[in-house]
């Protein structure tokens, strides 16, 4: 009993494929499939380019792709699948790749396979081969394959596959028509497949044979008997559980009794496709001469080295810092006075027989507010340029290499940093990030510690109030509190981990992929994506609060100092003079809860940005103090996380106690700090400096 893609599975594409083309649609859908590291999100962006969407899975986060290409009278739909090493449900990815497989029947599934880690991607291709689809497969980065001194035959490889191998250097944009205009002939059937599966290891067969006769007639619809057979053998929860629902009591019994006499059957199923995988590429493979150092390995030296690894770490977290204030500041100065303060003064000017509460409205409102927040997405698209350059490139599983030791210090290993990492950019998917993380005690300790990274939205407001308050040193203040931070999660991470989880501590196992060039195509859509989701925002929910904070402002009696803000305000006042702040201050970081990019949009309604063309900046440094200042910022820095991180951590843990806790503990540990650096630096200061602006 094998696992072969029968001539009525192949068929029953060409049907689907028939329906299109009588419909006049001439839609095909082809799924993108691969293991992680393999380059597959860059042939989907170099084909897709911007006609791609990017959403959720139906009832999942589990990030999806699907993008657009013509291609020789077809318009091709085409999904990216979830990166995942295998198609057992082990992993939420694992899951929803395979059924998307077996239950949409994509025309084609494309496997994208490392050309120089060739031996683990094939297995992945092994497990594909045994369901009802056409495969083709895309023999990627073979120049990063001939660096490390290995050299393919592809049509070796193809011959022993029985399925089309593309080689390609995507990254290159190598490849990519040869890809597409292969899949097209598979689709018209002008290209015959052959494939040749796996198979089970000769000392299980009649196994797998009787458990395929037991099974018979009950598996449903759409799943292919065989494989259904081989996941039972291998253990596969999902599929076991299903099966135990669909065979009768005495059925299931034989069925139960059967894997618990063979239960090192999994052995058996890996084994047939490693001796499958090492037949393919006996022929087509030629390696490197033993003791060969490629160029990754003189490069892991340093990047995976205990001291100069985490020493490189730091430097370019610094460069990162360094090229934000040296490129991404001045820009910012100069759409501060062009855009913020300029448009309000032509607000001022166009609409001066308006109703004054229009003009504010506009002036205060809006550009005082939303249009502020605007003035630093220079620095988000510069953070976001290094952050998919350094993930492009292949570094960031050395940078999760390197603070593997310093996880364990928390009771996480290296794989927490990944999620961690992307905290930098934004909360939300640093949160979402910890589901890669298997054990449940790792991922949620994870999530706790995910907000108090640093993000582009609160770095923004630090490289927006630094220059002002703290002039040269503004870097050394922005390195200080970021600093401050990973203390904090540092000594948070220890503490959870031991009060919480009593100190267990969790290994596991880092795939560290080859280094290769980065894809400009594909980093540039990265930026251009991450950078439309914050104008979306800044054009919505950004805006809305903006209104809504200057309305509080004004109303009832069109003052600022008797307005329902100040009400509220002064109501926290004897909490705010704890730390140095006036009730402004206060009511920015309450309106930070939303989004964190509100307390510069809060403090440009409340302190009158956009009057007598004086910037935000400039107001605040003339009427607070620096001690003031540094405690605002670090309370926001550590503040409670943003309302969507929260509605993130809900729906990533399901609960609302562990929800609950992170709100309550940030919020303390952020006053606290505030207090504690407020009371500490008034020492320093003079007295004269204390003294709080209006």
């Amino acid at each position: 009993m094998h696992c072969h893609a029968t001539t009525t599975d192949l068929s029953l594409t060409e049907q689907k494929t028939a329906e299109h083309l009588a419909e006049g649609q001439r839609v095909i859908t082809v799924a993108l499939a691969g293991q992680p590291n393999v380059g597959k999100s860059t042939i989907f962006n170099m084909l897709t380019g911007l006609n791609q969407h990017v959403g959720n899975w139906p009832g999942k986060t589990i990030e999806q792709k699907v993008g657009t290409y013509h291609h020789n009278g077809f318009l091709v739909r085409i999904v990216d699948l979830p990166g995942t090493y295998s198609l057992t449900a082990n992993s939420p990815e694992e899951r929803i790749a395979r059924d998307f497989i077996i239950r949409e029947r994509p025309d084609v599934v494309v496997a994208i396979v490392d050309a120089a880690s060739l031996e683990r991607n094939l297995y992945l291709v092994a497990e594909l081969l045994c369901l009802p689809v056409p495969v083709v497969v895309g023999l990627n980065m073979v120049d990063v394959a001939e660096m490390q001194g290995m050299r393919i035959e592809p049509h070796v490889l193809q011959a022993a596959l029985g399925l089309p191998v593309v080689p390609m250097v995507a990254s290159k944009n190598q490849g990519l028509r040869e890809l597409m205009e292969t899949v097209d002939a598979v689709v018209r059937g002008q290209i015959p497949l052959h494939p040749c599966p796996p198979e089970i290891r000769a000392d299980h067969r009649e196994v797998l044979d009787e458990l395929g006769r037991l099974i018979h007639g009950y598996v449903p619809e759409p799943y292919p008997e065989t494989w259904v057979a081989l996941k039972l053998l291998e253990g596969d929860s999902e599929i076991t559980e299903m099966m135990r629902r669909q065979l009768p009591p005495d059925r299931w019994d034989q069925v139960d009794r059967l894997l618990r006499q063979h239960e090192d059957a999994i052995l058996a199923v890996a084994g047939g496709r490693y001796d499958w995988i090492a037949r393919m590429i006996r022929a087509a493979v030629t390696r490197p001469r033993a003791g060969q150092i490629t160029l990754t390995d003189r490069l892991d030296q340093v990047a995976t080295h205990p001291l100069w690894g985490f020493l490189l770490l730091l430097v370019i977290m610094g460069a990162a810092f360094w090229l934000t204030y040296t490129i991404g500041t001045p820009i910012q100065d100069w759409l501060d006075v062009h855009v913020v303060q300029a448009g309000a003064a032509v607000v001022r000017a166009r609409l001066q027989r308006a109703p004054v509460w229009l003009v504010g409205l506009l002036a205060d409102g809006v550009l005082g507010g939303a249009g502020t927040v605007l003035t630093f997405l220079p620095i988000l698209i510069l953070f976001f340029a290094l952050f998919g350059l350094l993930e492009d490139v292949g570094y960031m599983a050395r940078a999760a290499y390197v603070m593997d030791r310093f996880m364990h210090l928390m009771g996480l290993h290296g794989k927490s940093f990944l999620p961690l990492f992307l905290g930098f950019g934004c909360n939300v998917p640093a949160v979402m990030g910890a589901r890669i993380i298997e054990d449940r005690r790792a991922r949620l300790l994870t999530i706790q510690l995910a907000p108090l990274v640093p993000c582009t939205a609160r770095m923004a407001v630090v490289v927006f109030l630094t220059p002002a308050f703290f002039g040269r040193q503004a870097a050394l203040v922005a390195w200080g509190l970021v600093a401050i931070n990973l203390a904090v999660l540092a000594v948070g991470g220890v503490l959870l981990n031991r009060i919480l989880f009593k100190g267990v501590h969790t290994a596991f196992i880092m795939e560290l992929p080859l280094y290769h060039i980065p894809n400009a195509r594909t980093i540039g859509l990265q930026v251009w994506q991450h950078t439309t989701a914050f104008l979306r925002k800044a054009g919505s929910i950004i805006l809305i609060i903006s209104v809504i904070v200057w309305a509080l402002s004004v109303l009832p009696t069109g003052e600022l100092e008797t307005s329902v803000l100040a009400w509220v305000g002064r109501g926290l006042a004897p909490l705010g003079r704890l730390m140095g702040m006036d009730w402004r201050m206060v009511v920015a970081l309450l309106a930070s809860f939303v989004a964190k990019e509100n307390a510069i949009a809060a403090l440009g309604v409340l302190y009158g940005t956009g009057r007598e063309a004086v910037g935000l900046a400039e107001t605040m440094a003339a009427t607070v103090p620096a001690s003031s200042a540094l405690a605002f910022l670090v309370v926001e820095m550590l503040f409670i996380p943003c309302m969507a991180t929260v509605a993130t951590i809900r729906q990533e843990t399901q609960s609302w106690r562990w929800t609950l806790l992170n709100i309550l503990l940030l919020l303390f540990v952020s006053l606290a700090a505030g207090i504690v650096i407020y009371q500490v630096v008034k020492v320093v200061l003079s007295p004269q400096s204390l003294v709080l602006g209006p």
